[in-house]
């Protein structure tokens, strides 16, 4: 469902008087130019900009299947869901065709076009007039992006607004490194406890055993180590046209797998599911959820783990469902030995990334598991439920935060961009704060 955006109504009635408002049609011109990455340089397209291809990513194999990009295009992922992923480059290169590169605009800063185009109001905009296409994923091509009004301040004032962004931007990445740094060093320490919990126990006084597998190391001497497929049953998701998602019943997304070590209750999505697809694709409690595919190897094989079974609800086709044997797995215990990092040694080593980041059943399948007695396994849950409970609520005030300072940077831009900042910007420009500043007072509460 599209939620209604104000772009529209601050475009048309704030706009300061002696600013203009064009559509993106009649002011920039696509680039189409058809490349081969292997002559230029693979980019590309997130929701931090425009970088360069990581090796993680997955590769196009294909000859001339990519669109050139030059420096300063403004670039934008036709395909991607409501946050929006684009940028202007500062590479030459070439990017996937799903992309709409827009070249430079003498009407335009390249840095306030940067600004205007990845700000939350636009996002919002560009949203609305895209199509659903699977799960809440949504596609935004330019025949309909060009009917977008944007507004056009004199260059002088869009160099103004952008100095004066760069700035306070500056200010509010400082502000989120010192978190983020202090972020890290929690989870570390999280995941510390875990780690050892999930594979040594909590006996100091345990006679160990050698598991032969590397990663693992040696384990209890009484705990039993299997194989995945010998432990439970897989099912892959539930796989829809994007008409079906926005209404209906429960469905569970990959970024509700990706985001959360316990199943939500409330799942993000809708999907108009028949009786034979939640038989199919139900969702108990002690199922344990991976996420199966990206562009990204990183974001593959994480697990969420349901406490509590959901009715009627269907999990995405993205995913893939381990329902452990009953009285085998603990959910406790697989809530925090799935998401365990000493995982991730297994998947990335296996990962198939030809065409794009991948986890088959097989490979899920073939994954280790560590089998304490199921009592053990409720002892251990509780344990580290104990130890990381104070780490997880400051990390949470963390990031809590974070977020506040994101929020306030979008809104700034937002405003700034769209005229509701023009008073304050264009008559006191001498009281730009300097980027060594903490950020705005009210987020240090």
């Amino acid at each position: 469902m599209i939620v209604e955006s104000n772009y529209i109504s601050i475009l048309t009635q704030n706009l300061p008087a002696h600013w203009r408002f064009y559509r993106i049609g009649s002011i920039f011109v696509e680039r189409t130019e058809k490349v081969s990455d292997e002559d230029y340089t693979p980019l590309s397209v997130t929701m931090k900009g425009v970088v360069p291809q990581l090796e993680n990513v997955a590769k196009t194999t294909n000859g001339e299947n990519r669109k050139g990009v030059c420096i300063n295009d403004f670039v934008i992922n036709s395909r991607s869901d409501r946050k929006g992923s684009g940028g202007m480059s500062k590479y030459d290169g070439s990017v996937s065709l799903i992309n709409t590169v827009l070249k430079p605009n003498t009407k335009y800063d390249n840095r306030y076009t940067n600004y205007l185009l990845t700000n939350v109001l636009f996002q919002e905009e560009f949203y609305k007039f895209g199509k659903g296409i699977v799960d809440d994923m949504w596609s935004t091509k330019y025949f309909d992006m060009k009917y977008i009004k944007v507004p056009c301040p004199p260059i002088e004032e869009q160099i103004t607004i952008a100095n004066y962004l760069d700035k306070q931007s500056e200010r509010t990445k400082h502000f989120i490194q010192k978190k983020q740094a202090f972020i890290e060093l929690l989870k570390e320490q999280r995941q510390a406890i875990i780690s050892r919990a999930v594979t040594k126990g909590i006996n100091p006084d345990v006679t160990l055993k050698d598991s032969g597998i590397e990663w693992l190391g040696d384990i209890p001497e009484h705990w039993e180590l299997r194989k995945l497929r010998y432990c439970g049953q897989c099912q892959n998701g539930l796989n829809k046209g994007g008409e079906f998602f926005g209404k209906g019943f429960p469905f569970f997304g990959y970024g509700d797998i990706y985001n959360n070590e316990i199943l939500p209750e409330i799942p993000s999505g809708l999907v108009e599911s028949t009786g034979e697809d939640q038989a199919n694709c139900s969702v108990e409690k002690g199922d344990v959820f991976f996420t199966r595919t990206s562009e990204i190897v990183d974001e593959i094989a994480i697990a969420s783990t349901c406490h509590e079974t959901i009715p009627n609800a269907t999990f995405s086709g993205f995913l893939i469902r381990f329902r452990p044997t009953a009285n085998l797995l603990y959910e406790g215990y697989s809530t925090y030995y799935f998401r365990n990092e000493l995982l991730r040694e297994y998947f990335v080593k296996e990962m198939n990334i030809i065409t794009r980041a991948s986890m088959s059943q097989d490979l899920l399948k073939s994954l280790p598991i560590v089998l304490p007695p199921i009592e053990e396994q409720v002892i251990i849950y509780k344990y580290i439920k104990a130890e990381t409970t104070k780490i997880d609520q400051a990390i949470a005030k963390a990031e809590k935060e974070i977020e506040l300072i994101k929020e306030y940077r979008e809104a700034m831009i937002a405003e700034a961009v769209l005229g509701k900042l023009h008073h304050k910007i264009m008559n006191n420009r001498s009281e730009i704060p300097n980027s060594s500043e903490e950020p705005m007072p009210l987020l240090t509460n």
